[in-house]
């Protein structure tokens, strides 16, 4: 088989702060922003890597999605237990910098973890968890 990851979903509870977040502090090209009934869907992704999407959406917008649900996953985001994003570079250092210098909310410095990898953690606007690996 030849398969490849196209795309991923993460939920956001504002477009405008998530976009910016996204597009100014991470550095990611916008591909496309969608509006329909009053929500967006906007899909982001890394340059040079056109194969490979984020699509930032409303949490809720399933119709089959109960109240009592919709409660539950906005509680969730606000902790950052939702969704998880795990990104990689090969300069560790350089981009937690970067994205503290952009005001992105730090959860964990570059740590050496027990498990043979070197990350950091950061929050996006809609508490997603954001990690980031160190290439090696």
């Amino acid at each position: 088989m030849d398969i490849s990851i196209h795309a991923s979903f993460l939920p956001h509870s504002d477009p405008e702060a998530s976009l910016a977040f996204y597009r100014d502090t991470l550095g990611f090209e916008v591909r496309n922003d969608v509006g329909y009934g009053g929500m967006r869907w906007i899909t982001v992704g890394p340059p040079g890597q056109p194969g490979t999407s984020i699509v930032l959406h409303p949490p809720a917008a399933d119709p089959g999605v109960t109240d009592d649900e919709r409660r539950i996953i906005a509680e969730m985001m606000a902790k950052g237990t939702y969704a998880i994003l795990l990104l990689s570079t090969a300069d560790l250092d350089g981009t937690f910098d970067q994205l503290q210098a952009g005001g992105a909310e730090v959860v964990q410095e570059p740590t050496e973890q027990p498990y043979g990898v070197r990350d950091c953690a950061f929050r996006d606007p809609a508490g997603n968890l954001l990690r980031i690996n160190e290439l090696r």
